[in-house]
């Protein structure tokens, strides 16, 4: 079959598949039946079955994300992302993924601080074909030179590129601040000089260790059943090791005591970015919280912030807050960008938002608002074997419970606004740190 022919029967299937996932979204959102799964070497996964669509998603993570890079070999991690599917065993590069193709089989990988993630999408119909496919990139991907030196040479122009992103620039700048002597302080993607001296003995090393099964977490989503399951996880995992060893990584809080860090760059208008300290996941206020954070900024156009800032004076186009739970610190963290003459008072009504909030917190019909906001689009999380397997894998990652789905908006619904007072006092009552990137009279 030629590469034309190839291209036309994937795209003309894929777009079949769309059409079918989207007419049966409505049903894909109420598939909350959740079923742990242990294969017969005791791998374990979440499972929903969803038999109305012949596609199996598969998520899974190995923890080992960014912050495990050894120093000086910072973005090694990232640069594994782009190399797993790039070869494997005997199969080069360009062969893998016409085979890939062939079976319209969808594979890619991402890495946060914490976690390598990897995504999977497989037609039922070719499900063998695309397992051994991806079970042999998992075990071996053949991190073949001239494929690292082409996706090191892409990083590091995308690196380079980040050196005049005042967005890329103000967030390495709050963070390397904020954790001056941490793992959390290092850009994820590297640095060019740590990228360039990533070897493919790093690359092997760094596999060796992550891609092991104690490490591992999985969630499924889609036409399979339990019992086709426990094949199916040993087939992909089984030939990992047992066992590995990340990198350490210290508990931290942010240092904020700098207040305001400001770097200059020859660009329209201020970028600023802003945040403190935060809420681990487990902590008892943490929904509260995330009640309060939607309330000040994370509700978009309904947001405080959004009506201080933008509405009323017109300063921004856009502002948010968000919650930062990490694995060894937690943060709260915005941002916003403005023109240059008004950057400060944009900075001002931040700042006197978030201290109102932290002195007063919400109102009670903020408060209603906001529940009932959360709750009604808790299901447009779930509207898609993606999303499902998406957010699966998270609870277990956050190890929130296999009925967190079902717990969760009474959760949200009993908050009181007492609780809401508290947790945004506890969260929003810290020191801020703002980082700004802009024209020198900003």
């Amino acid at each position: 079959m030629s590469d034309h022919m190839i291209h036309r029967h994937f795209t003309h299937f894929t777009l079949a598949i769309v059409l079918l996932v989207v007419l049966m979204m409505p049903r894909m959102a109420q598939a909350a039946d959740i079923q742990e799964v242990t294969s017969a070497s005791g791998i374990k996964a979440w499972l929903v079955e969803e038999h109305s669509v012949p596609i199996v998603a598969i998520n899974f993570a190995f923890r080992g994300g960014s912050a495990h890079d050894p120093a000086g070999r910072e973005g090694l991690a990232n640069l594994t992302t782009a190399l797993i599917d790039e070869g494997s065993g005997e199969t080069i590069a360009r062969d893998f993924q016409q085979q890939m193709q062939e079976q319209a089989l969808k594979m890619s990988y991402s890495v946060g601080r914490g976690w390598f993630y990897g995504t999977v999408r497989l037609l039922k119909q070719n499900q063998d074909e695309s397992l051994a496919l991806v079970n042999q990139a998992l075990t071996s991907p053949r991190f073949d030179q001239d494929a690292v030196d082409r996706i090191r040479a892409q990083i590091i122009s995308g690196i380079r590129s980040d050196l005049k992103n005042p967005d890329a620039i103000a967030s390495r700048s709050w963070f390397q601040t904020a954790f001056p002597d941490h793992p959390y302080g290092r850009p994820s993607k590297g640095t060019e000089d740590s990228v360039t001296a990533i070897t493919r003995d790093d690359l092997v090393d760094f596999h060796k260790r992550v891609f092991t099964r104690d490490h591992l977490t999985v969630s499924v989503v889609g036409a399979i059943s339990a019992e086709e399951l426990k094949e199916v996880l040993d087939t992909l995992f089984v030939s990992l090791p047992a066992e590995g060893q990340v990198t350490s990584v210290d508990q931290v809080q942010p240092k904020l005591e700098a207040g305001l860090i400001t770097s200059t760059l020859d660009v329209p208008q201020t970028t600023i970015q802003f945040g403190g300290k935060g809420l681990k996941r487990k902590d008892p206020d943490y929904l509260a919280a995330h009640v309060a954070n939607h309330i000040l900024g994370g509700g978009s156009f309904t947001s405080r912030l959004y009506n201080e800032v933008r509405e009323k004076r017109g300063l921004v186009y856009s502002v948010f807050t968000t919650l930062l739970p990490y694995d060894h610190t937690a943060l709260y963290f915005g941002g916003l960008g403005t023109s240059a003459d008004q950057a400060q008072q944009a900075i001002d009504v931040v700042r006197a938002e978030i201290d109102r909030m932290a002195a007063e917190g919400p109102t009670e019909e903020e408060l209603e608002k906001a529940k009932k906001f959360l709750i009604g689009s808790y299901p447009l999380r779930f509207d898609s074997s993606s999303k499902i397997a998406r957010q699966l894998l998270g609870i277990q990652i956050e190890d929130l419970g296999i009925d967190y789905i079902d717990q969760r908006n009474s959760l949200i619904e009993a908050i009181t606004i007492e609780d809401v007072k508290r947790a945004a006092k506890r969260v929003f009552g810290s020191d801020i740190l703002v980082t700004t990137v802009g024209p020198q009279n900003s």
